[in-house]
């Protein structure tokens, strides 16, 4: 190895570097032709979004990023349930459901079903019947003049806001123990079961107790 001032050995200098070297001369040409891509694929899938299918807020595992929230792969059974909808109405309508996926908190279960209630309530469904137009399809006329959601996501993920609030020691309870309660807590729920069958042993041997009295 080299020291301080000493040479470097094993000089490489003499490669054929411009023969290996990567240019990107094309990058205007390449920013245009993507560019007509995405009109042409916009153009496919007129009139639904560009971004695809509207998916539900989910939050990411573990203790470091579950205070956050992100656009999921679809929405549960449930949710669609309880938005008014079926599986394949949804699908139809342009609403990713993941059929595997379940629902552990009743706030973003109820946050996903508000969600999908807003996204039924812009939503312009063509009338297959033009003329019988039902409650909430619009005639071909109308459909024309609709424009086209070309947007990043159908209904962007809401941008939160954290802030940290300080409390004075004053008002701190020092008599109660955070960790004494949670350990008490832990206890009562394991022994719930255990509790129950005592308690039912007593009452079956009180009205025995009664019986032979």
């Amino acid at each position: 190895m080299p020291k301080r001032n000493d040479r470097i050995p094993k000089n490489h200098f003499k490669k054929d570097w411009q023969s290996r070297v990567k240019t990107w001369f094309d990058q205007p040409a390449q920013k245009a032709i993507r560019k007509e891509r995405r009109q042409q694929k916009a153009a496919q899938s007129f009139p639904r979004p560009t971004a695809g299918s509207v998916r539900p807020l989910v939050h990411p595992p573990t203790r470091r990023y579950n205070f956050k929230l992100k656009l999921g792969r679809g929405f549960s059974l449930e949710e669609v349930k309880a938005a008014g909808l079926t599986k394949g109405v949804a699908r139809s309508l342009g609403v990713a459901v993941d059929h595997r996926r379940t629902n552990k908190s009743e706030g973003s279960f109820q946050a996903n079903v508000q969600r999908l209630k807003n996204y039924r309530s812009k939503l312009v469904v063509l009338a297959r019947n033009q003329k019988k137009v039902k409650a909430g399809e619009v005639s071909q006329a109308d459909f024309e003049k609709v424009s086209q959601h070309t947007g990043a996501s159908v209904l962007p993920v809401p941008r939160q806001s954290f802030s940290v609030t300080s409390v004075p020691k004053s008002s701190v309870d020092k008599k109660t123990s955070v960790h004494q309660r949670l350990r008490t807590e832990l206890r009562n729920s394991q022994l719930v079961g255990l509790r129950q069958k005592v308690k039912a042993e007593k009452a079956a041997a009180a009205e025995l107790t009664a019986k032979k009295a």
